[in-house]
């Protein structure tokens, strides 16, 4: 059995998986694999699946799997897995660290003082404790995060449409009116046709003025231009954002020339320890895999 690491994975992980058969990262050899362990980077279209035929088993490190064709590969009789469990906590943190960096100007602070400028007076913070933040996408990462928010004293609202009840957050069911509750708003959401741009100009415009919003789920959960719009108009206040319409993404987003915002390079679910799970989690799936053939 030939199994293929197309993207980025713990170095530690070949070894691992040599027990379960040959293992390589050299994508040439695609068309001999049967496991295929993906990422981001790696779209498992039709073509691709087509270009595959020993292709048996998709391994997606990672939570959404908007970039592979399920049914096709259903229609294939390829299994898809991913690694759900594993990611909770590096993305949490980092929507986090996001909200907790916009309000207090952390990147602006630090580059005024390099620029040997004393913005002291300019740089106006403002707290989390009381304020009200809204998580869109209420599964493992909008819990966590939920979690981290409770204990900085901040009211947490939860809108989801599969989930009713939680003790993580005050559950919604009207989105539009909960929008106008938040002073934070934090989008855990799965691409899905529902969800696509499900920010817009129309949405924003029931949001207090001064809100907040980070992303970190789907970018194209997200209409750029009117978020852009919105952030120069100053009707939203900052957005933390770590997802693109693609990695990278086209560089002439108009999120990039919008003020007050903070970015990062679809780095949510890149850290040591969560790169670690995720190896575990897809040793356990070839390991079943195996073991049922």
């Amino acid at each position: 059995m030939l199994i293929l690491i197309s993207d980025a994975f713990d170095d530690k992980l070949p070894k691992t998986l040599g027990k379960y058969g040959e293992v390589t990262d050299d994508h040439a050899r695609q068309a001999e694999a049967e496991v295929i362990l993906i990422r981001s980077k790696t779209k498992v279209t039709k073509e691709y699946i087509d270009a595959s035929p020993k292709l048996k088993l998709v391994i997606r490190g990672g939570v959404g799997l908007d970039n592979v064709d399920q049914v096709y590969a259903r229609e294939k009789g390829i299994a898809v897995h991913n690694t759900a469990d594993a990611s909770s906590v590096a993305v949490a943190e980092l929507a986090f660290a996001l909200m907790i960096a916009l309000p207090n100007h952390i990147v602006r602070a630090d580059a005024t003082m390099r620029e040997k400028t004393w913005a002291k007076k300019e740089l106006k913070r403002t707290e989390l404790l009381g304020k009200t933040l809204l998580v869109l996408g209420m599964g493992r990462i909008g819990s966590a995060l939920a979690a981290r928010a409770k204990a900085f004293g901040m009211k947490v609202l939860g809108y989801d449409p599969y989930v009713y009840f939680t003790d993580a957050a005050e559950m919604r069911s009207d989105v539009d009116a909960a929008l106008g509750e938040a002073d934070y708003i934090s989008m855990h959401m799965p691409l899905l046709p529902a969800t696509k741009e499900f920010i817009n100009k129309d949405r924003i415009a029931k949001m207090k003025d001064g809100v907040f919003i980070v992303n970190t789920g789907r970018g194209k959960c997200i209409n750029e231009a009117d978020m852009a719009e919105a952030l120069k108009s100053g009707k939203i206040a900052g957005f933390g954002n770590d997802v693109w319409y693609s990695d990278p993404p086209e560089w002439d987003t108009p999120l990039l020339s919008a003020p007050n915002c903070l970015f990062a390079p679809h780095i949510g679910a890149s850290t040591k320890e969560n790169m670690g799970r995720i190896g575990v989690i897809a040793e356990q799936i070839i390991a079943t895999y195996k073991a049922a053939k």
